[in-house]
């Protein structure tokens, strides 16, 4: 799944540590989450929607084929 995470973080002057921080995840979970290498469970997708006060849709989208 693409993401938008980093952009989105970035926008908004946050490191991956306050974001963790803000959603109760590891500053790990995040890095791996805005390189790709691993998709979100639906709770921890609205947590970061939540705070980055978007849509889920505004953060992931579906790969195209």
């Amino acid at each position: 799944m693409e993401n938008r995470l980093r952009v989105l973080r970035a926008e908004r002057r946050w490191t991956q540590e306050r974001l963790a921080g803000a959603i109760g995840v590891s500053r790990q979970t995040i890095n791996s989450i805005e390189n790709g290498k691993y998709d979100p469970s639906l709770q921890v997708a609205f947590n970061l929607a939540f705070a980055l006060d978007c849509r889920i849709e505004d953060i992931f989208m579906p790969e195209r084929a």
